[in-house]
C-alpha cells in the first residue's frame, strides 16, 4: 500500500507529465512562416511591425506555410475586395500570455476610444474614434458596457460595436471572435455603410478585417487581413488602403497595449 510521501511524489509526476504539452506545444514563428525573408522578419519582431497594402487582384505577400492550418484570407478574398491589407507582428514575452489576455484585450471595447493615429492632412496626431461602446444589437443600438474580465474563453462568441470615426462618422460593425486551430480568430465586418462627407464609400458587408492571435514560442503572434470593395469613383475621391491602414494600425496598438 502505497504512503503519503509516495502518492505525492507519484502525484507530482502525472502532473509534470500532464503539464509538459502546455508549455512546449506553442509552434515557433518560423514553423508558421518559413519563407519570410530576414529584412521582413526584423519588421515583424519591431514594435509596429510589418504592414503591406496591395490592390485586390494583388497576390497576398505574408501567407503562412500550408501545414499551420491557418487561413484568414479565404473570407476576405471572398468580399473580391479592390485593396488589401496585410499585417504580422509578434508581441515579445514579458510574461506568460495565453488566450484569456487577448480575449480579455479584445473585449475592451471602449479602450478604442481616443486612440491617435498621425494625420497628414492636419500634420497632427489625432483621435481616430471619437467615440466607441457595444451597441445590444442591429436592431437595439442602445450602448451597452464592456463585460468584465473573464475567466475562461468561451468556443465562439459574437459582439456588435459602433464607433465614432472622425472620417467615416458613426460606423457600427460585428466582431465574431472564436476558437481556431491554436489561437484566437476575431473577425469584424460593417453592417451598415460606412460613410464619408455622407457619402456611402464601403456598402454594408463590404470590408472585412481578420485577426488571428496565437501564443508562440517566442510571443504572441497577430497576424492580420483586412479588405475593403469600393467602386471606381469611390477609390478615384478617397486613399482606401490609407484608411484601412490607418485604422488596423490603431485596432492592432489597441489589442498589443490591452494583451
Amino acid at each position: 500500500m502505497l504512503n503519503k510521501r509516495s502518492l505525492v511524489v507519484i502525484g507530482l509526476f502525472i502532473g509534470i507529465v500532464l503539464a509538459g504539452p502546455l508549455f512546449s506545444q506553442n509552434r515557433s514563428f518560423d514553423t508558421l512562416f518559413p519563407e519570410l525573408d530576414a529584412a521582413s522578419k526584423s519588421k515583424v519582431f519591431s514594435p509596429r511591425g510589418l504592414i503591406l497594402s496591395a490592390t485586390g487582384n494583388g497576390p497576398l505577400r505574408l501567407l503562412p506555410s500550408a501545414s499551420s492550418g491557418i487561413d484568414i484570407s479565404s473570407p476576405v478574398l471572398k468580399k473580391k475586395p479592390s485593396c488589401l491589407v496585410e499585417a504580422l507582428l509578434v508581441i515579445p514575452h514579458t510574461e506568460t500570455k495565453g488566450f484569456i489576455h487577448i480575449y480579455n484585450a479584445l473585449a475592451k471595447i471602449r479602450n478604442l476610444k481616443g486612440r491617435l493615429y498621425h494625420s497628414f492632412t492636419r500634420d497632427e496626431n489625432i483621435p481616430l474614434f471619437e467615440e466607441a461602446t457595444r451597441i445590444q444589437s442591429p436592431r437595439r443600438m442602445t450602448p451597452i458596457p464592456d463585460s468584465p474580465d473573464a475567466i475562461s474563453v468561451p468556443r465562439s462568441e459574437t459582439l456588435y460595436i459602433r464607433l465614432k470615426d472622425v472620417n467615416f462618422g458613426n460606423s457600427y460593425y460585428r466582431a465574431d471572435i472564436t476558437q481556431q486551430h491554436q489561437g484566437l480568430l476575431y473577425s469584424l465586418s460593417n453592417f451598415k455603410s460606412l460613410s464619408y462627407l455622407f457619402i456611402p464609400v464601403i456598402k454594408e458587408g463590404k470590408f472585412i478585417t481578420q485577426l488571428y492571435f496565437e501564443p508562440l514560442a517566442e510571443g504572441v503572434l497577430v497576424y492580420s487581413i483586412a479588405g475593403a470593395d469600393v467602386s471606381d469613383f469611390v477609390a478615384s475621391q478617397v486613399d482606401i488602403p490609407s484608411a484601412i491602414r490607418k485604422r488596423l494600425e490603431v485596432i492592432i496598438d489597441w489589442v498589443v497595449e490591452g494583451i
